[in-house]
């Protein structure tokens, strides 16, 4: 085989100036449109990475925001339930002491109500055992009650201190008479025994005289110019309803 050494070297040069054809005018273009397009990806990459840090700074400020609307959310929340609870334990501590303060109204009310309706009773009961004790009274023989009231009173006098009775029959030196006052008009000759027996009771020469006054019920009054002793009933009854009263205040 023989080699042609001409066409050898023309297809030689031939193929470099081929290639430096496509290096001058192909490669190198392209080499510059490949870098232009590179650049290009790297800087919107660039700007892609510098959006995108943005993004997650906004991102970040908005979850900042956020939870910082959120504490304030959650805080304002705690102060609202805080303030609610306040105001209706302050409604609940007003309204249980207005409660205490009307059961305690209804409750002394009530007491009142029953002191007074006791003593109403009581005082009652008192003039209803009076009235039926003046009925009982009226069916005994005047000879027997009037004994009973004169003997009290003989007990009485004789029971006296010599000055006690002294100082009271004393009072008679003048010639004021001892008045006798009797719940009803008592018959002569029972004034006549009583004028006797108190005269004994006192001394002798006392000057009496009767007289009626129907609100004593019942008994006697001895009305000494300085004194005045009572056996009545209208002054037990008297004395009985101010005892009553008396439990009923205390109470």
């Amino acid at each position: 085989m023989r080699i042609d050494w001409w066409t050898l070297a023309l297809q030689t040069v031939n193929f470099a100036v081929l290639v430096w054809l496509l290096h001058r005018f192909l490669y190198k273009p392209v080499l510059r449109m490949v870098d232009a397009r590179r650049a290009e990806v790297e800087r919107q990459h660039a700007d892609a990475a510098a959006t995108e840090a943005k993004a997650s700074a906004a991102l970040a400020e908005i979850e900042r925001e956020r939870a910082g609307i959120e504490a304030e959310r959650v805080a304002a929340l705690k102060a609202a339930a805080a303030q609610a609870e306040e105001s209706a334990a302050a409604r609940r501590r007003q309204a249980e002491q207005e409660a205490a303060a009307v059961v305690e109204q209804a409750r002394k009310s009530l007491a009142a109500e029953r002191t007074e309706a006791v003593a109403e009773a009581r005082r009652t009961a008192l003039d209803l055992g009076a009235e039926i004790a003046r009925r009982l009274l009226g069916e005994v023989p005047m000879e027997l009650r009037t004994e009973a009231w004169i003997e009290r009173v003989e007990q009485h006098l004789t029971g006296l201190a010599a000055a006690d009775r002294d100082a009271i029959v004393a009072g008679l030196n003048g010639g004021d008479a001892l008045r006798v006052v009797t719940a009803m008009e008592l018959p002569e000759p029972i004034k006549a025994k009583w004028r006797t027996r108190l005269n004994h009771a006192l001394r002798d020469g006392v000057a009496i005289e009767f007289n009626v006054d129907a609100a004593l019920v019942a008994g006697v009054e001895l009305h000494f110019p300085t004194a005045i002793l009572r056996f009545s009933w209208r002054s037990a009854l008297a004395a009985m309803r101010v005892e009553i009263e008396g439990h009923d205040k205390a109470h």
